[in-house]
């Protein structure tokens, strides 16, 4: 895989070790645009990785520091995701312009960068996550047409539980309750549905919690979820 160096001025010193990857969609217009506005330091904004529609992978702020790519945001017990997290930005004008499928090239080129990272430091499934899953109420991406279920058949993320399924009956309450035991932010919970949905059962993405979901959800509170094959 052939990196190209770009970097960004909009980075600063992590105060976690590295055990997270957070997959983005850039949602901008084109790809320059995006580049120009992570290298800006007035934009305040950055990422460790991008990756280009044709699968051009560049690199604008180096492992070892923290970019400015996450925001406010929350994952199981961390608060501070930028400082613990790899940053990857996958170009792709996104729900405000266009959204669209990520390119075959794209996809093979985000794979072959998270297996990379992945190893490197050890990270486990369910630390690769989307935009959208640390910081529900406000962000979407990489969105329900990211192809998750790829990643998962590799191990490079959680896999969408497809066996033995069990319904648990839960209440909203206790529905959002397991969702916060598995990691996300739940101080909004229809946001926080709709990230789950649009996680692992991209399909619909209505903010309604039927019996799928919660079948979903128990399953990945297990120990070894099953699914995607």
């Amino acid at each position: 895989m052939t990196i190209i160096d770009t970097p960004s001025p909009n980075f600063d010193e992590r105060s976690l070790p590295i055990t997270m990857i957070v997959l983005h969609y850039t949602g901008m217009q084109d790809a320059q645009s995006a580049i120009e506005r992570l290298r800006d330091p007035e934009a305040k904004v950055s990422c460790h990785y991008l990756v280009a529609e044709d699968g051009t992978v560049l690199r604008m702020v180096d492992d070892d520091k923290r970019a400015w790519h996450a925001g406010r945001s929350h994952w199981r017990t961390i608060d501070d995701v930028n400082s613990a997290s790899i940053g990857i930005e996958i170009v792709n004008p996104g729900h405000d312009w266009g959204y669209r499928p990520f390119p075959d090239e794209q996809i093979a080129a985000v794979i072959a960068l998270v297996h990379d990272l992945k190893d490197r430091y050890a990270i486990t499934r369910g630390n690769i996550v989307g935009h959208s899953d640390i910081a529900p109420a406000r962000k979407r991406d990489p969105g329900e047409l990211f192809p998750w279920g790829q990643l998962a058949r590799l191990r490079l993320a959680l896999p969408r539980p497809t066996r033995n399924l069990m319904d648990p009956m839960w209440t909203e309450a206790g529905f959002c309750l397991a969702l916060e035991r598995f990691g996300y932010d739940v101080t909004d919970r229809m946001a926080a549905i709709m990230a789950f949905q649009r996680r692992f059962r991209p399909e619909l993405v209505d903010g309604e919690i039927d019996a799928e979901c919660r079948m979903i959800l128990l399953a990945l509170l297990l120990p070894r979820p099953q699914g995607d094959d």
